[in-house]
């Protein structure tokens, strides 16, 4: 706890930044994937939706495996993070 109370902002902004990046790179990455087997005009429509509901579904992932496990970045919760966005990718492709 020590180490949080002497971090100033910008260094708490960029521990965030890293903590959230895979989750972003995630949902665009299967979002755009998603594309290529979807109308145009339709996904043109629904590309930000996905990305949004995808990203916030990575973030709660790694959330939980922060909470789980005590540490980000284990390759546990990296594995549950794709499943649990490709997933949502599938269930939002049926609508």
């Amino acid at each position: 706890m020590t180490y949080i109370k002497n971090m100033n902002i910008l260094d708490l902004i960029w521990h965030l930044a890293g903590f959230i990046a895979p989750a972003l790179f995630v949902a665009l990455g299967v979002a755009l994937a998603a594309g290529i087997f979807a109308e145009k005009k339709a996904f043109a429509r629904r590309f930000g939706r996905q990305v949004g509901l995808n990203f916030a579904v990575g973030v709660a992932v790694l959330m939980i495996g922060l909470a789980l496990t005590g540490h980000d970045g284990r390759m546990l919760t990296y594995a549950a993070l794709v499943v649990a966005v490709a997933t949502n990718q599938l269930v939002l492709g049926k609508k």
